[in-house]
């Protein structure tokens, strides 16, 4: 199966503290270091950890930071021929603050702003060769609105992990394959809708994440899932929603039905949080495996 990832290439600049800063507060942090990131860019990593088949679909600067993502994408095992790197615009980066088993993030966009439906007509050939194409919103909303129409009319099918934040219209909700929102994330899409009825509203299409709490989805049959999280001893929660939307997605493309794929995906999650950086965490298929006997 071919996976696609549409979506954001950032080097995150993660500080680590006692605690998150309140407002207007100076912290002194423990340690800072420049790790590979951004969403569309985890995604893929998560994926092509557990064995997939990836393309990876965005663009970096033309510095060093595009240079160490690059090369990073490509040790992971996906396939970067169709990034761009755009000359005289920096590399996105994110700003990290870790601690208390949580984090806050700022993301710049940079280069990701490139990623408009311009370089989607440039791409669309090889984009158009995949069997699922996975999306977030670090990049500009009306490309990610233009490619799920791209995809619906050619009936491929898409996840959307609508992070960060903002609105989408109900064409766009509608076309979607798979929605994968937080629950905060959740609220700002539908309102103050309970959860069970938002879940049955749209089933095996919407999956929320829930933290701490696991995952919840519901079946076509009317049935609830309700998936706890793995138990596990937290170091960096930073990239744990990537992990569950890159473990997912390689389970839904392997035709797995909704229990099997947010089970495998949880548990994926559960296991990213146990080491530190977005991407470093992520497990492989054989450790995910072992996690679930």
């Amino acid at each position: 199966m071919k996976l696609s990832v549409v979506g954001s290439i950032n080097m995150d600049l993660t500080v680590t503290v006692d605690r998150i800063p309140q407002k207007g507060e100076t912290l002194t942090g423990k340690s800072l270091r420049s790790v590979p990131g951004g969403k569309g860019a985890n995604q893929a990593v998560a994926m092509a950890r557990l064995g997939a088949e990836v393309t990876m679909f965005g663009c970096v600067g033309e510095d060093s930071n595009g240079r160490k993502l690059l090369e990073n994408l490509s040790a992971a095992g996906v396939n970067t021929d169709c990034v761009s790197a755009i000359k005289g615009t920096p590399t996105g980066l994110a700003l990290i603050t870790v601690g208390e088993n949580d984090n806050t993030i700022v993301v710049v966009a940079g280069a990701n702003e490139a990623v408009d439906c311009t370089y989607i007509d440039r791409v669309q050939k090889r984009l158009l060769q995949s069997d699922l194409v996975v999306l977030q919103q670090e990049i500009p909303p009306e490309t990610v609105e233009y490619v799920i129409s791209l995809c619906h009319a050619h009936k491929i099918r898409t996840v959307l992990n609508p992070a960060p934040a903002r609105s989408l219209p109900l064409e766009t909700i509608e076309k979607v394959s798979y929605l994968t929102p937080n629950e905060h994330e959740a609220k700002l899409l539908f309102g103050d809708l309970p959860l069970e009825e938002l879940l049955l509203t749209y089933p095996e299409k919407l999956v929320v994440t829930r933290g701490s709490k696991g995952v919840s989805a519901a079946l076509k049959s009317g049935e609830l899932l309700h998936i706890p999280a793995r138990p596990a001893k937290v170091v960096d929660t930073t990239g744990a929603g990537d992990t569950l939307n890159g473990a997912f997605s390689v389970m839904i493309a392997k035709g797995a039905g909704m229990k099997e794929a947010l089970s495998f995906a949880n548990t994926a999650a559960g296991l990213s949080v146990e080491k530190f950086g977005a991407q470093g965490g992520m497990p492989t298929l054989a450790e995910v495996e072992r996690a679930m006997v």
